[in-house]
């Protein structure tokens, strides 16, 4: 797939970002960087980080170390509010839709920093032609809807607040492969259409980075590899440990080579 411009001021920038629940740092010196325009990935296993990450940029949890920017200023630590208002959206694991409110509410709600109501309607129409079954129940309890609606109305709640970047977390979580691949196909079609950055953090690698510009691998907290997305699914490391194509001359114990492939 074609790649935005990496010469660009970046959309989000963390810088030696360590955050942790109590005693436990979940995550550990995280640099990364997203470019207006593309969709980044962070991949790993259960437990490497990648929500942690997600939640320190979007203020829910502060850094113990290190520094969080957007849009050229620092964000570090600021309240999730704030950084509403600022243009970033995070679609959390679990949708978090609010289940006694009707779909049409929840689509509402994302939009409630915003006085532009004729753009808020547009907008509305937007969604529901990504996602036409949200029309379709915009009266139903969103607590009704099948999981694979309620990702798709945490999507489209996370468009109505016009955002510049959208944080994407598991998106496939419990989803068919068939919802999985239908709601991929969307989220590519809402980053090329309307140039909303998205930061993917996913499981299923093979879906991410053939829908991403440009990935990172995080182990233990650490990212421990990036490059350009075409080029990870090359890596026999990627084939091995996340697309399932091992190849029977390396040796299953191996661990990642700790070099990191600078842009």
């Amino acid at each position: 797939m074609s790649a935005p411009e990496t010469s660009a001021q970046p959309l989000l920038q963390l810088q030696n970002v360590e955050s942790a629940y109590g005693p436990i740092k979940a995550i550990r010196g995280v640099s990364l960087t997203v470019h207006p325009g593309e969709i980044a990935t962070v991949l790993g296993s259960n437990g490497a980080g990648k929500t942690t990450i997600l939640k320190t940029i979007s203020g829910i949890i502060d850094p113990l170390k290190g520094s969080v920017h957007f849009k050229g200023g620092n964000i570090t630590a600021q309240d999730p509010t704030s950084i509403v208002r600022l243009g970033l959206m995070h679609v959390p694991e679990g949708r978090e839709v609010f289940p006694l409110l009707s779909v049409r509410d929840n689509l509402m709600m994302g939009a409630y920093t915003r006085r532009d109501r004729d753009a808020v309607a547009r907008d509305l129409e937007l969604v529901y032609g990504y996602f036409p079954v949200l029309k379709e129940r915009m009266q139903q309890d969103a607590g009704l809807l099948s999981g694979g609606q309620q990702q798709m109305l945490a999507i489209s709640r996370a468009l109505m607040a016009a955002p510049e970047l959208i944080l994407l977390d598991e998106p496939s979580l419990g989803l068919s492969p068939r919802l999985t691949k239908e709601i991929f196909e969307i989220v590519v079609r809402i980053n090329r259409e309307r140039g909303t950055t998205i930061l993917l953090v996913e499981q299923n690698a093979n879906m991410a980075l053939n829908a991403a510009d440009f990935g990172y691998v995080l182990e233990n907290g650490r990212i421990v590899m990036e490059d350009r997305c075409e080029r990870l699914r090359e890596k026999e490391d990627i084939k091995e440990f996340y697309l399932g194509m091992k190849d029977t001359g390396m040796r299953g114990e191996r661990r990642w080579k700790r070099k990191k492939t600078w842009r």
